[in-house]
């Protein structure tokens, strides 16, 4: 095979790379300039960082966004803001207030910066790729360690070159892009690689076009998406009085790639994912005049103000269908602000729109649930069976053009077919050239000597991070659940406003896991621990397991009730990550056609596991059905590092392990010293 050379994303590794070397398959260490957390993810995150005995963010920037848990039913919500608004002041990070907007857009307008490298504790971080940073989703304790000044660990990827020609069409948007990739190659077509656009047809797309098919790369299973930084960069910036940031960065004249594939603008038309899989897409006219009783209108995955302006156009002076809900969700407080000024607020309302606060909020199952079996259009990046907060939902993904449309004809519409029908010409959009910036809402971080004076503000909702034991020499119990292919971590630690306010409570969370897989899983384990001591058990997987949302509480639950083990076909890179972060080990089928060898309560017994994966010397393990009295071999793809981090019992232990035997060695004075948090030359300028 011919390595890749010269791309954008090899410059962008090269110039942050510390460990390793970029050959894809091997481990490597990045140097990270910023970091992202959100509120459903980030009170773990300040809890990792209190346990790391951190002082201060040894980052240019770090930013925690309140932008999940807004709607505040009750204490606990409200409890968790303070906790992280006062960890922020502890630690040196910038807080983003709720109500200022989901974090991917936000981070982009007020601290994106060309040719840096992000790490978040959200998936849809690659949505910063726009901007030609090099941006990942990973999981909680990754980015926690990150800000303490450590190496980002991850498997080299793949470079795919994906090269755009033509030009859009009309009522053909940017998010029909990303679903055609969808459509073509899956939801685990681009795992272990990243996702490098090129070619002239980036001309006709704004940076928040890109941020729209960046965003959903998370969806494809790429490590991230990489654009080049461009006149629409720079334009972007300007119009958010930051035109200081911009780098010119691109690939090499001679690039070339590990894969190519190739999508000519110019011959796309309007596409949706049908429930319940981003990756189940069909054009739009092959599904016409399904009844629908909802469509929303924002998320982060059509973040853009253009996003919004065209939906007021479309329904200016018409009214939408009765049967529907229209549903508006901004995604920053300056794109409603610029909204507003346009007057297209005016023209939501009037037709019958409902306008909720800047967030995730129903993207992440926190209001706007649908009513069961019936169809639900929405330009989110998600359709997972469930994620919406209501069971039997019917959640399809399309475009803002297409989702308007059909809020006004009350059934799944081709824009075209109405268009046409109605006499409408596509819509000439005239935006400001200028943002309405405003940074009212981010509190920049405390000079350092008054942070060491805070105390976090602990609510009686945050239970503290759980011990877990080492791994044992013999690992044996039940296969307490088995599962098929694309389970997602909203299966495993579902969202929605029943489970995410018990995000900072463990044992609390834990009663929800694999609920909707099998609702008796936690009981099961329960009375398991209760019968045999400590509960371990495994859980079988098919291919793509644990794909979707970076939320370590996906793999911290199951550890929790006693899972030590998962045996799957293959994994979702972050997933896969969280596992081993918290001493689950990973296992995967040598011979696939093992999965269908194992039932649901066989006994499955691992021996000589600390020897065996001490010694590093084989990545291959003898699992024994003790049940049927078979056995089969698993592999591991553990580096040296997290192997001795599962035998470890997770990260934290390990490095506490690190620290007993060698003082000093995690400690603060070992770290890099810190950049200034609060240097505004490294965004929100």
């Amino acid at each position: 095979m011919t390595l890749s050379h010269g791309t954008l994303a090899h410059r962008l590794i090269d110039d942050h790379l510390v460990e390793g070397r970029m050959e894809p398959g091997h481990e490597i260490g990045l140097r990270i300039d910023q970091t992202l957390t959100q509120d459903a993810t980030g009170t773990l995150v300040m809890q990792e960082l209190e346990a790391l005995g951190l002082d201060r963010v040894r980052t240019e920037v770090s930013v925690q966004y309140v932008d999940h848990n807004l709607l505040q039913a009750d204490e606990r919500n409200a409890e968790d803001h303070a906790f992280l608004r006062s960890a922020c002041r502890r630690f040196g990070i910038w807080y983003s207030k709720p109500g200022n907007g989901v974090s991917h857009p936000t981070h982009m307008q007020y601290f994106g910066v060309p040719g840096r490298t992000l790490a978040g504790s959200d998936s849809h971080t690659c949505a910063a790729g726009a901007l030609g940073m090099l941006a990942l989703g990973t999981g909680g304790l990754e980015v926690a360690l990150a800000m303490a000044g450590r190496p980002l660990h991850l498997t080299m990827p793949e470079i795919w070159g994906i090269r755009l020609t033509g030009h859009l069409p009309e009522w053909v948007s940017a998010k029909d892009v990303v679903l055609e990739l969808l459509r073509r190659h899956g939801v685990k077509g681009a795992v272990n690689r990243i996702l490098e656009y090129h070619g002239p047809g980036l001309a006709g797309l704004t940076a928040m076009d890109r941020h729209v098919i960046a965003n959903m790369g998370a969806e494809l299973g790429a490590t991230t998406s990489v654009f080049p930084s461009d006149a629409a960069v720079r334009d972007f910036l300007r119009a958010e009085d930051r035109e200081a940031d911009f780098r010119e960065l691109a690939a090499e004249s001679d690039v070339v790639h590990d894969l190519t594939d190739e999508i000519d603008l110019s011959a796309l038309e309007p596409l949706i994912a049908r429930p319940t899989s981003p990756g189940n897409v069909v054009p739009v006219r092959a599904v016409a005049g399904e009844p629908i009783g909802q469509a929303v209108i924002g998320s982060s995955a059509n973040p853009g103000l253009r996003d919004f302006a065209i939906a007021a156009t479309l329904v200016a002076g018409r009214q939408t269908h009765p049967a529907v809900s229209f549903d508006v969700n901004p995604t920053s407080r300056e794109i409603l602000a610029d909204l507003t000024r346009m007057g297209s607020t005016f023209d939501l309302i009037a037709a019958g729109a409902r306008i909720h606060q800047a967030g995730c909020l129903g993207c992440i199952g926190m209001g706007q649930a649908p009513a069961p079996g019936r169809n639900s259009l929405r330009t989110f990046p998600r359709n997972f069976p469930g994620r919406s907060g209501t069971e039997q939902d019917a959640v399809w993904l399309c475009s803002p053009e297409t989702a308007t449309v059909s809020a006004l004809t009350g059934e799944i519409t081709d824009p075209r077919e109405w268009a046409a029908r109605e006499g409408v010409p596509y819509p000439q959009l005239r935006l400001p050239g200028h943002a309405s910036v405003n940074r009212a809402m981010l509190e920049p971080p405390l000079p350092p000597e008054q942070g060491a004076r805070i105390e976090l503000e602990r609510g009686s909702n945050i239970s503290g991070l759980p011990d877990f034991d080492p791994m044992p020499d013999v690992l044996e119990g039940p296969v307490l659940l088995k599962c098929g292919d694309n389970v997602s971590t909203d299966e495993i630690s579902p969202a929605g406003a029943k489970a995410l306010p018990f995000r900072s409570n463990i044992p609390k969370l834990a009663e929800f896991t694999f609920t909707r897989l099998d609702p008796d899983y936690p009981r099961r384990a329960a009375e398991l621990a209760a019968d045999g001591g400590q509960g371990r058990h495994f859980v079988v997987g098919g291919e793509n397991y644990g794909q979707g949302s970076s939320r370590e509480h996906a793999a911290i639950t199951p550890r929790h009730l006693g899972l030590r083990a998962v045996i799957a076909k293959s994994y979702a890179r972050i997933h896969w990550q969280n596992l081993a972060n918290f001493g689950v080990l990973p296992l995967e089928f040598d011979d696939p056609a093992d999965y269908d060898r194992i039932d649901a309560g066989d006994r499955l017994r691992l021996e000589n596991l600390r020897p065996e994966l001490a010694s590093g010397a084989e990545s291959r393990l003898r699992l024994h059905n003790t049940t049927k009295d078979e056995t089969y071999l698993v592999r591991h793809r553990l580096s040296d590092s997290r192997r001795r981090t599962v035998l470890a019992g997770g990260t934290i232990a390990a490095l506490a392990h690190e620290e007993a035997r060698h003082p000093g060695a995690v400690g603060n004075d070992n770290l890099a010293a810190p950049a200034d948090p609060g240097d505004l030359s490294h965004g929100a300028g």
